[in-house]
């Protein structure tokens, strides 16, 4: 007689049948530790790559940017490669036009900058007296006791600091070298970029291999263009009016150079926490040197943060919308990791960079999760 519970034991599959089961064609799994690998292989990549990678994703992003005007200029009859060589050249006249009205009081402060160390410091200790009184106190308890002889002798041990500078000239030399070649590498690829038009999606859209990719591409590629065009429009004319009302609330409070240091604040104002923080301080420490009360020296950051915090809390969301409503814990840590990475460029690459991988995310399903980690 058999036993009844034999064939659910013969229909059951086995552990061994189960490791054996032949996975679904397309389909490849990847290990947790695999994982790991492909993504410090990228950062690695990413970091040894940058004279090559930053100045082709700073020159997609600013293609993005620009590219409704191209097409604007489409409209109205005009060839692409006209069009993107007076964008570009209307481009480098305004950035050549504002290092020469600020570049003259902004190197003059810079050459200047250890002299204004020093009287900043001076300025600290003489509108903080308890300050100063405390640091002189701690002096003197440090040489109590003490004999003349025994602090000439102290003085003679004390080992002396010498600064050599031999290689400053060369370093900076090369570096000016290197940063001359990253901008016309990039702006000879932003002109390719702009004058082909959609030759690069179409080349992309001809690649994939079904429709429903194909479509899918094409979305993606129009929403991270438009998303990351209108994020930087918005933020730019935003960052232009703070700094015109910061200039005119400087000028008014009698600090020179008004015109620079609100140029200065609104630049800051592209990266974010870190950018109105340093602005604060700037301001601060500027203040502190024009003036000679403490109250009027503060009046410059007090003035700069209320209207950040305006900005921040009131005109942005308005002008953005829901559109770019992101986890600011996420911003926070994209900011950081691209900063490491990349310095300067890549803190202000960093939302762009979030932004597109948010649209990515949201067109492709299987990425659903990490959509809704990047999500407000």
């Amino acid at each position: 007689m058999k036993n009844p519970a034999e064939p659910a034991i013969a229909a059951a599959p086995s552990a061994g049948a189960l490791a054996n089961e032949p996975v679904a064609p397309g389909v490849v799994k990847t290990t947790p530790v695999q994982i790991v690998l492909i993504v410090l292989g990228t950062i690695a990549f990413l970091y040894f790559a940058r004279p090559v990678v930053l100045p082709i994703l700073v020159a997609c992003v600013a293609g993005m940017t620009l590219k409704p005007l191209i097409r604007w200029a489409s409209y109205c009859r005009i060839p692409p490669a006209l069009s993107a060589a007076v964008v570009i050249s209307l481009l480098i006249a305004g950035v050549v036009m504002g290092f020469v009205q600020f570049g003259r009081p902004a190197l003059m402060w810079v050459n200047d900058a250890p002299q204004h160390m020093t009287e900043l410091r001076q300025r600290i200790q003489k509108l903080l007296p308890p300050g100063a009184r405390f640091s002189e106190a701690a002096a003197a308890v440090s040489n109590l006791g003490a004999t003349e002889e025994e602090k000439k002798v102290e003085q003679k041990i004390a080992p002396t600091v010498q600064v050599k500078d031999n290689h400053s000239s060369t370093s900076l030399i090369n570096w000016t070298g290197l940063l001359l070649a990253g901008v016309g590498e990039t702006l000879v690829l932003l002109y390719l970029l702009l004058a082909s038009g959609d030759l690069f999606l179409q080349k992309l859209v001809h690649v994939m291999p079904t429709l429903s990719d194909k479509k899918r591409a094409v979305e993606i590629s129009h929403e991270i263009q438009q998303n990351i065009s209108n994020y930087l429009f918005s933020v730019s004319l935003i960052n232009v009016g703070l700094g015109v009302v910061i200039s005119g609330g400087l000028y008014f409070m009698g600090m020179p150079n008004a015109a620079m240091w609100g140029m200065f604040v609104a630049l800051l104002n592209f990266v974010p926490y870190f950018g109105p923080v340093a602005g604060v301080l700037l301001l601060a420490g500027v203040g502190l040197l024009t003036f000679d009360t403490l109250g009027r020296g503060l009046l410059p950051p007090a003035w700069y943060l209320l209207i950040h915090l305006l900005e921040a809390n009131l005109v942005t969301p308005v002008l953005l919308g829901r559109r770019f409503t992101l986890n600011p814990v996420v911003i926070f840590v994209s900011l950081i990791f691209w900063t490491w990475l990349w310095g300067v460029p890549g803190a202000l690459l960093s939302v762009p960079i979030l932004v597109s991988i948010k649209v990515i995310c949201d067109r492709v399903p299987a990425m659903s999760s990490v959509s809704e980690l990047l999500d407000r």
